[in-house]
């Protein structure tokens, strides 16, 4: 059991599955704090000094200035500032994947088509080998 284990984990497409989660969650907290800390400010100032983390309903009853003080009294909160904020984290993991994909897919070298291993008989239109002189269905000669 441990030598099937141990082939597994060795296969080239496990590893490669590993380092693509261990670099997409990295590659994800550097998009939540480009969203948070440099594209959600601009814009929140652009709509008025919003503060989207700061955006919420609160449930319970209770008028709270920020998110961390509703939370602190225990109050049920709708966070869809927060929400918004994590759409556009994916919306932008989710373009750059797509942008990857597309030049990984244009690096590729397109595979060559198969060459054919059989012709048609201009007699009798049966599928026979490349290298035969004569039909096996027909007997005519080609």
């Amino acid at each position: 059991m441990w030598k099937e284990f141990k082939t597994f984990i060795a296969r080239g497409n496990v590893v490669d599955l590993a380092v693509g989660v261990i670099i997409g969650a990295a590659f994800g907290k550097i998009v939540t704090s480009f969203v948070n800390d440099v594209l959600m400010p601009p814009i929140g100032l652009l709509l008025g000094s919003v503060n989207f983390a700061n955006l919420f309903i609160t449930l319970s009853g209770g008028a709270y200035a920020t998110l961390e003080e509703a939370q602190a009294a225990g109050a049920v909160t709708i966070n869809y500032g927060l929400f918004i904020n994590t759409i556009i984290d994916f919306l932008i993991v989710a373009f750059v994947i797509f942008l990857v994909v597309k030049q990984v897919n244009r690096l590729k070298k397109p595979t060559p088509p198969a060459e054919p291993t059989t012709k048609e008989c201009p007699y009798c239109l049966s599928a026979i080998p490349i290298k035969a002189t004569r039909c096996p269905h027909c007997t005519s000669e080609i």
